[in-house]
């Protein structure tokens, strides 16, 4: 039997290729319908959050790109904080969605976490009877894409759609603590509005 592709959903899996691969152009067309497309993102991921939040409000203009390598898994993450409620974080390793998440969103998750808190503790934004801020508070309102490339993934989970290196927890950790805390102390402006 023939197999019909829907046009739709095969462009929409090629432009989030393009969104995590910088630079790399991709070209699709439907000789049913004469229908085509071109997908090319300099700004990489920067531009997939910058593409979901493209219908909200954002409090910071720009998203924020931190990128690393470490050991030989490449790190990248990129975020942007909008004035909704709901959180859109999608990871991916190797460029599967990993949907059901992994260690790499685990060490994601993490890092934000402690890095807004040190921040709001350091510069007063917490009081000392302040309890810390729990996950949930600091991805309110959050569009983040954590993309990472790594020689030998272990998938688990019957969809195989769950990244369990136990090792990439700690390097998503420390690429995007570091990067973030850096970004935050560079932005005063910018670290008030998230």
């Amino acid at each position: 039997g023939k197999v019909e592709c829907e046009f739709n959903t095969i462009s929409e899996h090629l432009r989030e290729l393009a969104y995590l691969n910088k630079g790399l152009e991709i070209y699709i067309k439907d000789e049913r319908k004469d229908d085509e497309k071109t997908f090319y993102f300099e700004g990489g991921i920067t531009g997939f959050v910058r593409h979901l939040n493209r219908n909200r409000v954002v409090r910071h203009r720009r998203p924020i790109y931190i990128s690393k390598m470490v050991d030989s898994t490449v790190v990248e993450a990129a975020l942007q904080y909008n004035d909704g409620f709901s959180e859109s974080t999608f990871s991916f390793a190797n460029c599967v969605n990993t949907v059901d998440g992994g260690t790499h969103l685990t060490g994601f998750r993490s890092a934000l976490t402690r890095v807004l808190n040190d921040y709001a503790r350091k510069n007063k934004l917490l009081k000392e009877d302040e309890p810390n801020l729990i996950g949930d508070d600091v991805r309110e309102g959050l569009t983040a894409i954590i993309s990472v490339k790594l020689a030998v993934p272990q998938f688990e989970g019957q969809t195989k759609a769950k990244l369990g290196n136990p090792e990439v927890k700690s390097q998503v950790e420390s690429v995007v603590g570091d990067g973030l805390s850096l970004y935050l102390e560079e932005h005063p402006d910018e670290a008030k509005r998230i």
